[in-house]
């Protein structure tokens, strides 16, 4: 039989059915409870409809109609709730979990400037967003105005967008997984060439050393000058730290977890370079600090490089692009076979075949190498044969 006012009111301890799943449920307590059983997708849920000291038995029976019918066209109140009580974190907040979770695995450089960009272009437009309400569009329109002028970085974060979005999914922040598949169809296309640094003729490269050489020394300056002649990549010249070199050997030993390639790179130096990291030596504050720096402690940054060759007048010109600069150079000016060039810029054989096969790093030869190359540089006709027999050493006292 269907409840009445007076059974709902007088009714004792127990669950009370009204029809059609509309239950009263009377706790020992005497709280009374409206709630709707209903079984869909072969599963059996109860639905709270509010205490019956609020809803009247009227009001329980229009709102398990409404209910009902909600639920039979998808609505889940369950999720709904957890979901409303579920605290959705911001974009930035969400990007800086993810940093702070995944970056244990990373490189102390790359888990530096991961988040660089998100500080300087994204999180000023989308970082107080809902990480939950960060879609296609909403990336469109970040990317926007860094997408033709800054085409690399831009790339690049649109590719960390979606990991942070893959692990607020994960976490549970976003329903469901979010496709950026579509987000290049909402921008124009990019027409810079990708993965090559401009790099400066060979040809130009001994002018701009004196030029280095001769102007007030900085700490920008010498690590500039540091990384030409080594054909290093910037960063690995930036975290170089005095443990790491030998200047009685004269050599420079970058550890594994310093490299690109993730493998221990041992860098024959030339008499230029010593002589130049004798004198930051004598100057340094620290002797297991930083190298080029002016405390020991905080690196120069990216652009310090950077910017000496835009004053000196070069555009275009990036610090990596002398790695190529100094490519050219060995294959048209030396008989040094590629595989030594290669080496002496820590490039890993693409065949795995092949690696496991060389074991040899062309030490000898890469020293030869580098000695020719800091000849040129400055200048210097090398007093030694050029081709790639074993080296007879012409290098000037440290």
């Amino acid at each position: 039989m269907p409840l009445t006012i007076l059974k709902v009111k007088n009714a004792k301890p127990g669950r009370h059915v009204d029809g059609r799943g509309l239950c009263l449920l009377v706790k020992p307590s005497g709280a009374r409870t409206w709630m709707l059983r209903m079984q869909l997708n072969g599963k059996r849920r109860d639905y709270g409809l509010g205490s019956a000291h609020d809803v009247s038995l009227s009001d329980a029976r229009i709102a398990a109609v409404e209910l009902r019918r909600r639920v039979l066209d998808g609505f889940d109140p369950v999720a709904e709730r957890r979901k409303a009580r579920k605290v959705i974190p911001t974009f930035e907040a969400a990007t800086r979990s993810c940093h702070e979770t995944l970056g244990y695995g990373w490189k102390d450089g790359h888990h530096s400037r991961w988040l660089s960009g998100f500080e300087r272009h994204l999180f000023p437009r989308i970082g107080k967003k809902p990480v939950d309400k960060v879609d296609s569009a909403c990336v469109v329109e970040a990317l926007s105005p860094i997408w033709l002028g800054i085409p690399e970085t831009a790339r690049r974060l649109l590719q960390r967008i979606g990991v942070v979005l893959d692990f607020a999914h994960v976490k549970g922040w976003v329903p469901e997984e979010v496709s950026l598949r579509s987000v290049r169809k909402g921008l124009p296309r990019q027409n810079d060439k990708r993965g090559h640094m401009e790099a400066m003729p060979y040809a130009d490269v001994p002018s701009l050393m004196k030029k280095l050489a001769t102007a007030a020394p900085t700490t920008g300056r010498d690590a500039l000058r540091f990384t030409i002649y080594n054909a290093a990549r910037s960063n690995e010249t930036r975290l170089a730290v005095w443990t790491e070199f030998d200047l009685e050997k004269e050599v420079w030993t970058i550890p594994a977890e310093r490299m690109k390639a993730g493998e221990t790179h041992v860098v024959p130096l030339s008499a230029p370079v010593v002589a130049l990291l004798r004198k930051r030596w004598d100057e340094r504050t620290s002797d297991t600090g930083l190298v080029f720096s002016n405390d020991g402690k905080k690196p120069i940054s990216d652009m310090t490089m950077t910017k000496l060759l835009r004053d000196d007048g070069f555009a275009s010109i990036t610090v990596h692009g002398f790695r190529s600069t100094f490519t050219d150079w060995a294959a048209e000016c030396t008989d040094f076979p590629k595989e030594v060039a290669d080496k002496a810029l820590a490039h890993k054989l693409p065949n795995k075949v092949e690696a496991a096969y060389r074991r040899t790093d062309f030490f000898e030869k890469r020293r030869s190498l580098m000695m020719q190359w800091a000849d040129y540089l400055s200048n210097r006709t090398p007093a030694a044969d050029t081709s790639a027999a074993e080296p007879t050493s012409t290098r000037a006292a440290a």
